[in-house]
């Protein structure tokens, strides 16, 4: 659920603005040597510890090797060298910042709770230590602790948000669901906090069984943001609870013709077409704080600022150990930092009965063919293709991976599988003829090719990489000229700045 001024503000963030002065979150802007901004990723593609950790090491080696560590990306190693060097000055309130910092952004939170009270000792709204305490607190059911946390924090528009939801589920634990409500309706503040707080009325109003309060809720928020999945998942629910079954239908397929095949509305499709019964999105505090805090760090990762959404995601995971989306969000995040060995661990941890495990795995495999393990790739795609001939995105992954290793017949014949595994191809299926055509022109077979690109874009007429490739393909080989300059040219229309297809109309 990204709206604009919400965007606009995570990347004044990415650009060295204070973290302090725009979201009141003490503590974030330590996560940088200096401004709160992310390092280039580093060239290495394995995020296996790069340090030995058994020597004895001095004060100031450990504080330089914490951020040699940050750099090159290994922040695990650099959570573990803060931390060694804070023992050797254990007063050093930045130190105790950094550490604390580091262990909550690669999930070691509990480890982070002890320095998380030292810090608000020294400094008393900070606000990711109490935001940490308060969630830690919520986990165990202390919901009167953890509202003294969050009512403690520093102020802005994103520490205003987070208090006035968190505190809300805090009210739900104890069945104080009128309380729940008023503290989110009491919120006032930009444009963008419309979705959250409808959204969140709404999952209490649900879990606490006033079903018809919470469908209203639902649709105001979704029709400010019809594409946040767990938002129409959540709203499809209720509409099925409020005996509306063709609208919960046909909002779970107007989400799936945007966003195909999404396992979770799927899942939900299926019962809804079904007339089954189904249950509320969450039933618990602890599942409410987590998805407020999911949903806020897979927005500011989407952002760019993947040191700062890693924190949110991993706080979800520590409040509700049972979230699975927080899992996703934290592979793709570092999967963004080229980070591909822990991207892996983090889909791995997915279980094996998740509806969102076989796009988990197919994504695995992706992995390994970023880490140039080819074979490792192919075997893993492969054994997902055997036991489901006619998975059209895992032959599609497999069809990337051998593409990309310039195996072209094979990945011809792969996405010919693919292809017939559609059936009635629809305008979402260009790519696949498109990437069956490149195959094909590469291995000499331009009959094959040609006939592929046309079919793309019937399917797609408006595609810049379509018209480019048959465009140029034509010019090259000294045919239809005219025809093939008239689509180089509206590639370049549709598309200015890809210098790939401006260097064609060269």
């Amino acid at each position: 659920m990204v709206i604009t001024s919400f965007a606009l503000l995570v990347r004044r963030l990415r650009m060295g603005v204070s973290v302090l002065a725009l979201v009141g979150v003490v503590g974030l802007a330590t996560l940088a040597p200096a401004a709160a901004t992310t390092p280039a990723p580093s060239a290495q593609n394995d995020a296996t510890a790069i340090f030995d950790f058994d020597y004895p090491t001095s004060f100031a080696g450990n504080y330089l090797a914490a951020r040699q560590a940050h750099l090159l990306r290994d922040l695990e190693a650099a959570a573990e060298f803060y931390s060694e060097a804070l023992r050797d000055d254990p007063d050093n309130l930045e130190l105790k910042e950094r550490a604390f910092t580091f262990l909550v952004g690669t999930g070691q939170v509990d480890d982070a709770v002890p320095l998380a009270e030292e810090i608000v000792e020294a400094e008393k709204s900070a606000r990711l230590a109490r935001l940490t305490l308060a969630m830690d607190a919520l986990r165990r059911g202390q919901f009167t602790r953890a509202r003294t946390q969050l009512r403690a924090g520093a102020q802005g528009p994103l520490a205003d948000l987070s208090t006035a939801i968190l505190t809300a589920w805090t009210f739900m634990g104890q069945k104080r669901t009128d309380e729940a409500v008023k503290t989110i309706d009491a919120l006032t503040g930009p444009e963008w906090y419309g979705v959250f707080k409808n959204f969140h009325a709404g999952l209490i109003l649900d879990a606490s069984g006033r079903r018809k309060e919470a469908v209203e809720r639902f649709a105001a928020a979704y029709k400010l943001d019809p594409t946040g999945v767990r938002l129409v998942d959540a709203y499809a629910r209720s509409l099925m609870r409020n005996g509306r079954q063709a609208e919960a239908i046909e909002t779970l397929m107007a989400f799936n013709r945007s966003v195909p095949d999404h396992p979770l509305i799927q899942a939900s499709l299926t019962q809804a077409r079904a007339g089954a019964k189904m249950d509320p999105l969450l039933s618990t505090s602890r599942e409410g704080a987590g998805e407020f805090l999911y949903g806020l760090g897979a927005a500011i990762g989407r952002e760019g600022a993947e040191d700062i959404g890693a924190v949110y995601l991993h706080l979800a995971r520590h409040v509700d150990e049972n979230a699975e989306l927080p899992l996703l969000s934290l592979s793709t995040l570092n999967g963004q930092l080229k980070r591909y060995e822990a991207a892996i661990d983090y889909l791995s941890a997915i279980e094996e009965t998740s509806p969102l495990k076989p796009m988990a795995e197919i994504q695995v495999g992706r992995y390994f063919n970023l880490l140039e393990k080819f074979d490792e790739a192919r075997a893993h795609l492969t054994a997902i293709v055997d036991k489901n001939p006619k998975d059209v995105d895992a032959l599609m992954a497999l069809g990337e991976v051998n593409r990309g290793n310039k195996k072209f017949a094979e990945a011809a014949e792969v996405y010919s599988r693919a292809i017939d595994a559609i059936g009635t191809p629809t305008a979402a299926d260009w790519a696949l003829f498109y990437y069956r055509g490149i195959s094909y022109e590469r291995t000499k077979q331009w009959p094959k090719a040609e006939a592929d690109f046309k079919k793309a874009l019937q399917l797609n007429p408006d595609e810049p990489h379509v018209l480019n490739y048959l465009g140029y393909s034509w010019i090259d080989m000294g045919i239809n000229l005219d025809e093939g300059l008239k689509l180089v040219r509206k590639a370049v229309d549709l598309r200015p700045d890809d210098g790939y297809i401006v260097d064609s109309l060269g």
